[in-house]
């Protein structure tokens, strides 16, 4: 099945474990994928592999806080790779302290990261989409915005906003022809969850905490969101917008 043919699909932080699922699955079903992270080797890296399996990806440098970055690697994708179809906003960070042992520094981090760099993605794609009347958007938010989740209240404020930024655009842009989704993922074996349990007293518990408490007893995989992130991102979806998909193995049931 090449659900993406011919599409252009722009994957932020396409360097790390989702994003790089996610653009290797995009570009295996036809894709011409474009890998954003701030860290080019990780992009080039991913980039390189879809290459040599066949496929067709670019890397790109992009610090997606800052908005001059996110229009300058915009604009290259698209004079590589053509005009952008799919946008997946997936880069995120966290970091795990009760909200009163947090400061304004890392306040600021975590919204402009989680939030202010999905705005300045979407404001950078969504004209374009709009003159084309198509256009496909995936927000992957977190499960810790729909449930909340203790040590995370900052984070979990800006993934919920972008849940609700989500539901907005939706709206708004119906009538261009664009879909506007958000996938949540629960805890899932990244870089970022291995980062936290090393902060941990003792890492392997609190993995072993995590699992027990899914009921489908294992960790999310990289691939597992990927899957779901490339439903929302394709045709297959085009009569689905404004929705929240919790991806975590049940450990959250939303209706």
């Amino acid at each position: 099945m090449q659900r993406f043919e011919s599409k252009t699909v722009v994957v932020t932080g396409g360097g790390g474990g989702i994003g790089g699922a996610t653009a290797r699955r995009v570009a295996a079903e036809g894709g011409k994928v474009a890998v954003f992270d701030r860290n080019l080797d990780a992009a080039e890296t991913v980039a390189a592999g879809i290459r040599a399996a066949g496929g067709r990806a670019a890397a790109f440098q992009c610090d997606i806080t800052d908005r001059a970055q996110v229009d300058a690697a915009v604009a290259a994708a698209q004079a590589q790779l053509g005009p952008v179809d799919v946008l997946v906003n997936n880069a995120g960070w966290d970091i795990f302290k009760p909200f009163v042992k947090t400061v304004p520094a890392e306040w600021e981090k975590l919204i402009a990261i989680n939030l202010t760099g999905a705005l300045h993605m979407l404001h950078a794609v969504l004209p374009g989409m709009a003159e084309r009347q198509y256009g496909r958007i995936v927000n992957v938010a977190s499960d810790a915005a729909r449930g909340g989740s203790s040590g995370e209240a900052v984070y979990s404020a800006c993934k919920g906003g972008l849940v609700a930024l989500s539901k907005t655009l939706a709206r708004e842009h119906a009538r261009h022809g664009i879909t506007v989704n958000v996938v949540c993922p629960g805890p899932t074996d990244t870089a970022l969850l291995a980062g936290v349990a090393e902060g941990a007293r003792d890492p392997a518990k609190l993995i072993e905490a995590f699992k027990s408490a899914i009921p489908l007893g294992r960790l999310g995989q990289g691939e597992d969101l990927a899957s779901a992130i490339a439903f929302m991102g394709s045709d297959d979806a085009s009569f689905v917008t404004g929705q929240v998909l919790s991806v975590s193995g049940g450990l959250t049931m939303h209706g």
